[in-house]
């Protein structure tokens, strides 16, 4: 009798994430399971590879008030709970007309009202009249593409919209420039000095000059899509699909991008897919009687924090919306990507509220929302399909492992996730430590603490610190002494303590990135007031809702060399060849002396952070050579004190010790709270 041979099978080889963090093994089912289930989610909605995924996120093609070609309108809305639509506007006299009545399209929820030419025309206002079961609600279509308010009475309305002449573009081909991605985060309303809203027009003619000039190869531009409340940043979207008319039309948002690409600088939106108002006749509240036609039901409907809706990932109306959304901004107004809000509040059914998420456990415990999960796979898959150089960036703090992990590999697939531990460091530092127990193991260690697979956007602050009720670093540093000693000659002890700290703090955090670095608009050069949109409370004043460009523009003030400084730091990264890869090889920390060096390429980083001591030959072991200085916190044009000579060649001294690894030492005069970043000569 002949033995059968026994068919052993072979065990699979981990999955990406898997193999390079042997501690997410106990966890490989799960993450599999959720790359599965994405895999199948695409194959659905993509009919098996018969079209791909930028074909069936076409909605907004679709969807809407569109201009026929041949002449004539075509409106369609998905309106499944609806029981009629009529389009009431300017043309009618917002009254019911049969001839603005639509009809449902047999077997579906949609809804369709086709028009000759002659019976509306570009600019006239209009909306939705709605009726279901049991009610009926005047509504702003889900998927139009431009919204108004009038001044008077403060009430949105749709607007009809096709200029005669389409927007040309001059750039129309365009690389972004993500080695490293270097992000000036700004709001359009308030880039301005005056007070009031800033228009897309001020901003492409007074702030991106400036975002050029300091270096930036990069815009997020907050508040876009359009929001009721102005007040709320933007984050309280109401209609998806149209850019927020108060700072002016899309024409003038598609010059904006327009120009940035033409100076070299790339244009990420931050968009808003976490939830939506709570808004019913201007956003998508009660559409048409169906409370949850977008958004979950039952205790999940609101979300408990934000006084908002949360979408319903699970609908494939929903997903087709959304990534729909995703496709119009990059096709339609040739943003370069996306920077992902409230990506925690989706993962999660706690929306992350009082989790503390302290191991691998907490992320795949059974209370993730595999819906949102497979959603933001799906929007990364749809965003590269459609741009494969578009720049993907999730804000989340949880720490969820594999967000900006490639999909193939496990992961959710953005590009970039932000570094949101960095800023809480620098505030609790700034808090609760003396300047004399500021530890460099410590700061090293928290500017680097990140997945060895996954880049992220490091950052000192963003807009969240800025806001009422926080304070930027500028203000945690000098507090009031800013308003009566920021002049020079007249700086005092604090105020010559916080310059020095705001560049030093600055430094570390771009001199060991490891994807890009993040500002929030006027934080370089310590922009002296809080953000407060105009709200009952203060008088409805744009006082603080504004950036005073006219103070870093004063040679007599000090905010000048905070923002050289920056500027000056920013071009010495970007002068260093592949800098994104290039290791951060630590050299020396002691936390006795406050000292910290780490070396980038040819660049060598050094940190003196005690208050009171300066040291004079402080040697480095670095490989042999010269060295030039670059860059030095301590000059007198950054507002320090020059005292050290930078016009110097540094030669490193003989060790035979060290002489098989072609090493030597580098001694340095470094000044107490000073930074140098030497270079080098090759």
């Amino acid at each position: 009798m002949t033995a059968k041979k026994l068919s052993v099978k072979a065990t699979p080889k981990h999955i990406g994430i898997v193999a390079s963090d042997p501690y997410l093994e106990p966890y490989e089912a799960a993450i599999r399971g959720r790359h599965e289930h994405a895999l199948w989610k695409i194959g659905q909605l993509t009919r098996n590879g018969r079209q791909t995924l930028s074909d069936f996120a076409n909605g907004y093609k679709y969807f809407g008030l569109h201009k026929v070609p041949r002449g004539g309108w075509v409106f369609r809305e998905w309106a499944p709970t609806a029981t009629d639509i009529y389009l009431v506007g300017d043309f009618n006299n917002w009254t019911e007309d049969e001839k603005y009545r639509c009809k449902r399209i047999e077997g579906t929820g949609n809804w369709e009202l086709k028009l000759p030419a002659k019976a509306m025309k570009h600019g006239q206002l209009y909306k939705m009249h709605v009726k279901w079961d049991g009610g009926e609600g005047e509504r702003i279509p889900a998927w139009c593409q431009r919204v108004v308010q009038d001044e008077v009475t403060k009430i949105f309305s749709a607007q009809v919209w096709a200029p005669k002449t389409p927007y040309q573009w001059k750039k129309k081909n365009f690389k972004a420039n993500t080695n490293p991605l270097l992000i000036y985060e700004c709001h359009v309303g308030m880039g301005q000095d005056a007070e009031k809203v800033g228009t897309y027009t001020e901003f492409k003619d007074n702030v991106l000059p400036r975002v050029a000039k300091d270096g930036y190869n990069c815009i997020q531009v907050m508040a876009i899509q359009e929001h009721p409340y102005y007040g709320s940043f933007g984050y309280h979207v109401s209609s998806f699909f149209a850019p927020s008319s108060r700072f002016g039309t899309p024409e003038e948002l598609k010059a904006l991008i327009d120009a940035a690409h033409q100076m070299g600088i790339s244009v990420v939106m931050d968009i808003v897919h976490s939830h939506a108002v709570k808004n019913e006749v201007e956003g998508l509240g009660n559409l048409a009687g169906d409370p949850n036609q977008y958004f979950y039901p039952g205790d999940r409907h609101e979300h408990p924090a934000w006084d908002s809706l949360c979408f319903d990932y699970g609908k494939d109306d929903v997903i087709h919306f959304l990534l729909s959304n995703c496709k119009y901004w990059l096709e339609e107004f040739h943003f370069d990507g996306f920077r992902f809000d409230g990506v925690t509040s989706m993962l999660y059914y706690s929306h992350g509220l009082g989790e503390a998420f302290t191991n691998y456990g907490d992320y795949f415990n059974g209370h993730e929302d595999d819906n949102a999960i497979c959603y933001l796979t799906l929007a990364n898959k749809l965003i590269h399909e459609v741009n494969p150089k578009a720049i993907t960036i999730a804000e989340e703090v949880s720490g969820m492992p594999g967000l900006a992990a490639k999909f193939e590999d496990g992961g959710y697939g953005f590009n970039y996730r932000m570094a949101m531990n960095i800023p809480d460091y620098w505030i609790k530092t700034i808090k609760e430590r003396r300047d004399e127990d500021w530890k460099p193991s410590s700061i090293f260690w928290e500017v680097k603490n990140r997945r060895a697979d996954e880049q992220t956007i490091s950052y000192c602050e963003s807009h969240d610190q800025a806001l009422v009720g926080d304070k930027t670093i500028i203000f945690r540093l000098i507090d009031a002494d800013m308003y009566w000693h920021f002049k020079q000659g007249d700086e005092n002890d604090m105020v010559h303590r916080g310059i020095a700290l705001h560049k030093m703090i600055r430094l570390v955090t771009l001199g060991t990135i490891n994807g890009g670095y993040l500002n929030f608009m006027g934080n370089e050069f310590g922009h002296p007031e809080w953000i407060d949109f105009p709200r009952e409370g203060n008088g409805w004043s744009y006082k603080y809702a504004r950036r005073q460009w006219n103070l870093v523009d004063n040679p007599e003030l000090d905010y000048h060399f905070l923002g050289d400084f920056d500027r000056k730091m920013i071009e010495v990264v970007k002068g260093e060849k592949n800098f994104i890869k290039t290791p951060v090889q630590e050299i020396w920390h002691n936390d006795g002396d406050q000292v910290l060096a780490f070396m980038r390429g040819d660049l060598v980083f050094v940190f003196n952070f005690s208050p009171t001591r300066s040291f004079t030959d402080y040697g480095f072991l670095v490989p042999e050579g010269d060295y030039k200085v670059v860059l030095n916190s301590d000059a007198k044009e950054f507002g320090g004190n020059g005292f050290a000579d930078d016009t110097m060649v540094h030669h490193t001294n003989f060790d035979p010790v060290y002489e098989k690894d072609h090493k030597g030492w580098l001694k340095l005069y470094i000044p107490a709270r000073s930074a140098v970043v030497l270079k080098k000569d090759k």
